[in-house]
């Protein structure tokens, strides 16, 4: 018995790894954030990721079979508003300067909580294209939603240790993210910086223009 909860939570793992790898708008602001800022700064955003991604598997793994009909009926409308906020963070980035910004992080004066909780909104503003996602790794890694919604003691301790798993993954998979994209910190200049929110803002506005055609044109869009 006990070695079905270890296997639902490496499962988990599995899971949290696979739902946060791919590269997307929150993909790109933690990187341009730690290059920006700081390595604490990108790694306090993935955690705002992981723990956005952790309540959409929970509401995967407990609620989508009750709210698939109301998701399917407003599908087209979600996915244009998660598009539209995107595109808005996007410009939003592409006009930062990061200098004061820096000087800023120099003098203790950065906000840790106000990475974690932009970052956390951003997440959950794309519920409608991430809990699929997060649903078919579910698939992938062989975890049944269907099998999770009994009451038993047994599958209830099962989906503590997939959802437990799925964070420690996704904040497993940001925290090396941000230390290996630090490794190349130093090298960069106030110049450069800006140079790396243009470009990603432009990526980040150009993902959300994206999620906006493929809710017309059936494309498959990278929701991290």
């Amino acid at each position: 018995m006990g070695f079905e909860f270890f296997e639902m939570l490496f499962r988990g793992i599995g899971v949290g790894v696979a739902a946060s790898i791919t590269v997307g708008p929150v993909a790109v602001l933690c990187i341009q954030r730690t290059l920006s800022k700081s390595r604490k700064a990108g790694i306090v955003s993935g955690f705002g990721v992981a723990s956005a991604d952790t309540l959409m598997a929970m509401a995967a793994l407990l609620f989508y079979s009750i709210l698939e009909k109301q998701i399917a009926q407003y599908d087209t409308l979600l996915r244009i508003i998660a598009g539209i906020l995107v595109i808005i963070f996007g410009v939003y980035i592409f006009l930062q300067n990061p200098v004061p910004q820096i000087r800023k992080n120099r003098q203790g004066r950065s906000s840790l909580w106000q990475n974690y909780a932009s970052i956390f909104g951003l997440t959950l503003a794309n519920f409608i294209l991430v809990i699929p996602y997060i649903l078919t790794f579910f698939a992938l890694f062989g975890i049944s939603v269907g099998d999770m919604k009994d009451s038993n003691l047994s599958q209830l301790i099962n989906s503590a240790f997939i959802i437990i798993g799925f964070f420690g993954g996704a904040a497993g998979w940001w925290t090396l993210l941000a230390f290996t994209i630090n490794l190349f910190r130093r090298r960069f200049r106030p110049r450069h910086m800006l140079t790396i929110n243009r470009v990603a803002g432009i990526i980040i506005g150009v993902l959300g223009i994206f999620t906006i055609l493929s809710t017309f044109f059936h494309f498959l869009p990278n929701v991290h």
